[in-house]
């Protein structure tokens, strides 16, 4: 009898163990699913309601991950004006935000990423801006898997390796771009007047985009290298006591504005200028894009309403 009990117990052992097994199994299936769902969460309305100071109503209702629902993020990227709007705020996120985000928010995150990537795919455009992004958001996810026991992230550990596989898929698809000369035989920039060569070189913002432009040719090498380029372009993302802080003078005894401004962007931010950004309106505090209609009681919407960069946007929901 002992022995046929010893033996029922150790029978039962190893059927609690296979039911142990198959629930886990099924749960990674169903979190692997779950994460290749395509489709993304909408609301009706595009813009969400700020709750002023720190209440219960705002902690359950009016939260980044919210507003990141309500926001209609995915078609904002199909626009040029606010395309690098809504990837700083990306970026901004993957540094700092992921662990407030909802996992509907948290989805409809890396949906909105996909959908960019895919843009960049087709259009060959944005792709360092993109590649930045990527690297970002997985550095933050080494990090935060690491300490997935301490409940950081939202979902199981095998949806966020799943997850960080498909950046790096993605990572390899912008690496394998092999960007195709236009068939154009026309008039190129190198083929006007060095006056207006120089005129379209000082309408960059990213230092980063004359280094590149002086690849192309010879004559763009020069001008790419024109002091004055550089000087202001350091005029224009930095105040004069950040400039004075970082002087750095060439062999000839001159200011090097170039290796200034390499200098100044490791250290201070640099000007961020967008087409389109997120507006809140100051007499409803309503959040929402431009153009968007939303109940406003005030006489003239327009005039109450507030750009938002997207280091303010994020700002809106710490309390």
């Amino acid at each position: 009898i002992h022995s046929f009990c010893k033996k029922d117990d150790h029978n039962k052992e190893n059927l609690f163990n296979s039911i142990n097994y198959d629930v886990a199994a099924k749960k990674r299936k169903k979190d692997l699913l779950n994460n290749k769902a395509k489709t993304q969460y909408f609301h009706q309305e595009k813009w969400i309601y700020v709750h002023k100071g720190s209440t219960k109503e705002r902690h359950g209702y009016c939260t980044l991950g919210e507003a990141f629902n309500r926001l209609d993020f995915s078609s904002a990227i199909l626009d040029s004006r606010r395309f690098n709007y809504v990837v700083r705020l990306l970026e901004l996120i993957a540094k700092s935000q992921l662990t407030s985000l909802s996992g509907i928010a948290q989805k409809n995150y890396m949906n909105i990423l996909e959908k960019v990537v895919q843009k960049v795919l087709e259009d060959q455009q944005n792709i360092r801006l993109i590649r930045e992004l990527l690297q970002t958001l997985y550095t933050s996810l080494c990090t935060l898997v690491q300490r997935v026991g301490k409940s950081v992230l939202v979902g199981n550990i095998n949806m966020w390796v799943h997850r960080m596989e498909s950046i790096l898929h993605w990572q390899q698809q912008l690496n394998n771009i092999q960007i195709t000369r236009p068939a154009f035989k026309g008039t190129t920039l190198t083929d006007l007047p060095l006056c207006l060569q120089l005129n379209i070189m000082q309408r960059l913002s990213d230092g980063r985009d004359l280094v590149s432009l002086g690849q192309v040719a010879p004559d763009l090498q020069v001008l790419s290298e024109d002091r004055l380029l550089w000087k202001k372009l350091c005029q224009y993302h930095f105040t004069d006591r950040q400039i004075r802080k970082r002087l750095i003078l060439s062999d000839k005894g001159q200011l090097d504005w170039k290796k200034m401004y390499f200098k100044l962007i490791r250290c201070y931010p640099r000007k961020e200028q967008y087409g389109d950004t997120l507006q809140l309106c100051r007499h409803c505090h309503i959040l929402s894009w431009k153009g968007t209609d939303h109940p406003c009681t005030a006489n003239n919407p327009e005039t109450c309403s507030t750009s938002l960069s997207p280091q303010e946007f994020i700002n809106l929901f710490r309390f």
